[in-house]
């Protein structure tokens, strides 16, 4: 190793020049891979496709910046999470999108809050990591079905009283076939290039939609301007319900980023230590600084960071290139219309279907985390993500309760002793 050379262990974790080429070349594939899948998270979230894509932009910028002073970890990639879409989307439903800026702005100070104590360890105790999978398996179940529709779309002019006509069928078909060879590329190139998949769905769906009429994807291009994420609402019990909103937002955040961090750390190409706190400190600031644009949620995901790492990354700076890349659609949006809908629905139902199998990672925690997990994830796709989460806590706590009590003879005061105890060493098992 020559004298100007930096020991890839100690060196800076958002920039090394003996990495440069590495982390250019993966900044470039995750950028482009992360496209597809913030337009479609945007679009469960009911939100503008171009403010989706600008909260990336400066998310990477961010998650950039905080590399050089508090490395959170080394080679995740920051975006929209597609976890929290549903949540959004009731967000938009419930505020209006005129209040969404103050929402968001709400949950970065919460996430402030979190990250200045570092209260993170004491969530995880209160929500099992089992019950996370649940949840997001629930949002996994919602995503797919949602875009199964845009499968066998088909342009309004071609629209017939039969519903199974030439061209539905003709649709359906090039759907079926896309999602086999996403999954038979994404299978055998996935522990080298997984982006493989995603660029050869956009790719051969762009120019397949020269030959075929089929429906594209539309974005609108929103004006992007900074003001006040101030307020509107038009009774004072919104603020009640905006705050437990709020802290339902920014807790779901970082428990994901909690165990995105987690799986981080073990794909890490030198097996460097990730420091959560420090990750959400990256991410309280780029929601707050998002909330003043109209921007969304973010958090490291792990599928932009799996990708980050397989395309070659060692540093952020493979970050700040994906910054970059989408900054270039940010600007011209034009470009994203050239995508076919049915091309963005293979990608987001394999996602969907991705969270869903979150569930065989609590398999090995026993049947009762399985069987819980599962419940969570009908009740959260069922009942909302907020509904479905606390009733899936409830009866944990219930069953936990009545094992403790009748079976091995523990009274009430003792289980809420014992259960307390949990929180003042900030961790114990469920």
């Amino acid at each position: 190793m020559s004298h100007n050379t930096q020991n890839p262990l100690t060196g800076s974790a958002a920039f090394q020049t003996q990495f440069l080429g590495r982390d250019l070349q993966a900044g470039i594939i995750t950028g482009t891979m992360a496209i597809p899948l913030s337009a479609g998270i945007a679009l469960m979230s009911d939100y503008p496709i171009k403010v989706a894509l600008a909260t990336v932009v400066f998310a990477c910028f961010i998650g950039w910046i905080n590399a050089w002073f508090r490395p959170g970890n080394y080679v995740g990639a920051p975006g929209v999470a597609a976890g929290l879409a549903p949540v959004l989307a009731l967000g938009v439903a419930t505020f209006g999108m005129e209040n969404m800026a103050f929402i968001i702005f709400l949950t970065a100070f919460m996430q402030s809050i979190i990250w200045k104590f570092n209260l993170q360890k004491y969530i995880l105790v209160a929500v099992p990591e089992y019950l996370v999978e649940g949840l997001l398996a629930g949002v996994g179940l919602k995503i797919a079905i949602n875009f199964f529709a845009m499968t066998y779309e088909i342009p309004d002019n071609l629209v017939a009283e039969n519903f199974w006509n030439g061209a539905r069928i003709q649709m359906m078909s090039i759907s079926l076939l896309a999602m086999v060879a996403f999954v038979f590329l994404f299978s055998k190139f996935q522990a080298r290039q997984p982006a493989i998949s995603y660029f050869f769905v956009m790719v051969a769906g762009a120019i397949l939609a020269q030959f075929i009429a089929m429906p594209m994807l539309h974005v609108e291009d929103v004006p992007l301007y900074i003001s006040l994420p101030l307020p509107h609402f038009d009774h004072a019990l919104m603020w009640l319900y905006a705050v437990g909103f709020a802290a339902m937002l920014a807790i779901i955040d970082v428990i994901e980023q909690v165990m995105s961090n987690a799986a981080i750390q073990k794909i890490d190409p030198l097996q460097r230590k990730c420091n959560t706190n420090n990750s959400l400190l990256a991410i309280w600031i780029a929601n707050m600084g998002s909330s003043f644009f109209g921007g969304m949620t973010n958090l490291d995901g792990l599928a932009k960071s799996t990708t980050n790492k397989l395309a070659g990354a060692y540093t952020k700076f493979s970050v700040l290139v994906v910054g970059l890349v989408i900054l270039f659609f940010v600007i011209n949006t034009q470009y994203l219309e050239f995508m076919p809908k049915f091309s963005l629905a293979v990608i987001m139902i394999f996602t969907g279907w991705k969270m869903i199998l979150g569930l065989l990672h609590v398999a090995h925690q026993g049947q009762y985390a399985l069987m819980l997990a599962t419940l969570c994830a009908l009740l959260v796709y069922r009942l909302g993500i907020f509904e479905g989460l606390l009733l899936a806590l409830a009866i944990h706590g219930f069953v936990n309760y009545v094992v403790l009590y009748y079976v091995h003879n523990i009274k009430t005061g003792a289980i809420i002793k014992k259960y307390l105890q949990r929180f003042s060493i900030g961790g114990g098992a469920d």
